[in-house]
């Protein structure tokens, strides 16, 4: 097994957390768009292999970004949550955002993503703070369905 050794620089353990080329996007689609299952992260448009995403979903939980809701042991009621430390990335992928935008043409942008661009561009902080509270709200939400899952579960 290979040692990393920790870095003593915060930009360079960064990169060790979230520096791949997957990690920040998979955390993009479940904070901003609200996937939660597997097929759904491997159905976005980067494709991302299946076995890239397995490995990266394991290390994002085994680094505390995000935690596997698992109600029935199945891999088909398997879902992903971003944690705190996950939705704290929120700045990061939004100045990652900002800082290519301009770059790409907007012909090539579908409205989702005009959207998008004319929300963060126009106020970035409301953005921000939307989208994250929007997202604990989600996440509650899940959790409280889990939660009459398993209520339900020890009745029968």
């Amino acid at each position: 097994m290979k040692i990393t050794p920790k870095p003593t620089c915060a930009i360079a353990y960064s990169i060790q957390q979230l520096g791949d080329k997957w990690s920040l996007l998979i955390l993009r689609d479940l904070i901003l768009h609200k996937k939660t299952r597997f097929k759904e992260l491997r159905e976005s448009k980067e494709k991302i292999a299946s076995n890239i995403l397995a490995n990266r979903l394991k290390s994002l939980q085994v680094n505390g970004f995000i935690e596997k809701l698992d109600p029935t042991g199945t891999k088909k009621s398997t879902q992903y949550i971003a944690t705190d430390k996950g939705i704290a990335a929120v700045p990061i992928i939004i100045e990652l955002y900002l800082f290519s935008i301009n770059f790409i043409d907007d012909y090539l942008l579908d409205v989702s993503q005009m959207s998008i661009k004319k929300q963060i561009t126009s106020n970035r902080s409301l953005f921000e703070e939307t989208k994250k509270s929007e997202y604990i709200v989600f996440v509650d939400g899940l959790k409280k369905e889990l939660s009459k899952f398993k209520l339900l579960g020890q009745l029968n």
